[in-house]
């Protein structure tokens, strides 16, 4: 039996590929940030855990998640991305 494995090489499969790594990496950062604010105590509204797990800019989870050990409410994360 001959199985085609030429999808698996493919463009789109790498792309497909990249995409499910990076939602992950998204996935596991936002994660970061909301278990560091409530390991400190700090009430995350609904409106505030909806942005960040919403959030697919692994730059600025990173920034969120370096914010979060520091931050003294929930809303000030997104003091330099809010115009």
């Amino acid at each position: 039996m001959t199985v085609e494995l030429s999808f698996f090489r493919s463009e789109t499969s790498q792309r497909l590929r990249a995409e499910g790594h990076t939602e992950g990496r998204a996935e596991e950062r936002a994660e970061s940030v909301l278990r560091t604010l409530k390991h400190r105590g700090i009430e995350v509204p609904e409106a505030v855990r909806k942005r960040i797990v919403d959030c697919a800019d692994l730059e600025t989870l990173a920034a969120w998640v370096d914010l979060s050990y520091t931050v003294k409410s929930a809303e000030e994360l997104f003091a330099d991305y809010d115009d």
